[in-house]
């Protein structure tokens, strides 16, 4: 397999016929909210445009951004990896280690300089001068700087690499840093979440291939296809939310009919991700649906800010439902006195044109023809 394949190459050779592509091409624009024709367009960019070089790097993380990243289920994750992309190095997967794994980074700097981008994975630790987290020889804030240097973007995968995560949390020892604090001269596109949705990544991946520029972004610096609406905006408990039907403690009456979870401290309220959309093993359910309130993982200083189950303030229901005899009634008294203000309205017409119509005949018995 050649880095100068273009995606279709690769599959063709894997024995893929060119309706399967399409179809491939069709189902991936869709999970990526695009209009009608972008297959289209995505097939013809996969067919013609070179594989992009990737590095991924990790810093301070657990490592679950990769676990979520190889169960993504479309597009797979194989695919991804190897054909969509020329994933020269990830130190966690790859088969080289040592020496021979710091080469290949030598040599994907030098030769595609300005072309590969640099995934990271986790976050910089800058205190004692990085050395609390040390790849290769050398503190990992070291290295990120020296890859970044020849790179076209910067995906930051996770709260980690995006916001600080668990490891920043207050007092933060180890001064650890988001990777848009360590880097400053290139486009970094944060894709947070502990860990993101495997299929947003995939379709970040996916999105930069095929177009060779970075998704439309919001004011933080996250994609807007994936991150424009809150978990609470398409929640399928919103309508208990906005009811006044909540749960009030854990397998009570509420829990059992599936009622809103805010007053256990669920945060989709506040946090902006695409769990009650997407949502998570290949679109089977997600946190609130198995009875759990969003933890806000995906939010900057989500770990600073109180614990899993304080619940939010100044967020206002509406409680429709909860008087909604009375909103009834009084509906229906509206209704009952606009209908009798009505007739009777009507009944005065009617009495005073009978009258007027009496008038005029009286009047003209008086008058000699």
């Amino acid at each position: 397999m050649r880095k100068t394949d273009t995606f279709y190459d690769v599959i063709r050779r894997q024995g893929i016929t060119r309706r399967s592509f399409i179809k491939f091409c069709s189902l991936t624009a869709a999970s990526l909210g695009f209009g009608p024709g972008a297959e289209m367009a995505m097939a013809e960019a996969l067919e013609t445009k070179e594989r992009i070089p990737v590095v991924w790097v990790h810093g301070l993380e657990c490592t679950c951004c990769s676990e979520s990243f190889i169960r993504s289920a479309h597009p797979l994750v194989k695919d991804v990896v190897l054909s969509m992309i020329s994933l020269d190095y990830d130190d966690t997967i790859m088969a080289a280690a040592g020496h021979q794994a710091e080469a290949v980074l030598e040599e994907t700097k030098q030769k595609y300089k300005g072309k590969y981008i640099l995934a990271v994975e986790g976050n910089t630790p800058l205190n004692e001068d990085g050395m609390f987290c040390i790849e290769g020889g050398r503190p990992f804030v070291e290295k990120l700087k020296w890859m970044a240097e020849d790179a076209m973007a910067i995906i930051a995968w996770g709260a980690c690499a995006s916001w600080g995560c668990v490891q920043a949390a207050k007092p933060n020892p180890t001064r650890a840093r988001p990777i848009d604090k360590v880097i400053r001269d290139k486009p970094i596109i944060k894709v947070p979440g502990c860990p993101p949705i495997a299929e947003v990544m995939t379709g970040v991946v996916t999105f930069i291939t095929t177009f060779g520029r970075l998704p439309e972004l919001d004011r933080q610096g996250r994609p807007k296809m994936f991150y424009s609406q809150r978990i609470h905006d398409k929640c399928y408990r919103r309508p208990h939310f906005d009811a006044g039907q909540f749960v009030e403690d854990w397998d009570d009456e509420g829990a059992r009919k599936g009622y809103c979870l805010y007053k256990m401290g669920c945060k989709g309220p506040t946090t902006y991700n695409a769990c009650s959309t997407v949502r998570w093993n290949g679109g089977v359910s997600f946190p609130i649906q198995s009875g759990h309130g969003c933890i806000g993982c995906s939010e900057d200083g989500s770990w600073d800010k109180g614990s899993f189950y304080d619940r939010l303030t100044r967020i206002n229901q509406f409680g429709i439902e909860a008087n909604a005899d009375r909103v009834g009634m009084t509906a229906a008294g509206v209704v009952g006195g606009a209908i009798a203000a009505h007739a009777a309205i009507t009944a005065a017409k009617r009495l005073t044109t009978k009258r007027k119509k009496t008038d005029v005949k009286h009047s003209g018995q008086g008058t000699p023809s």
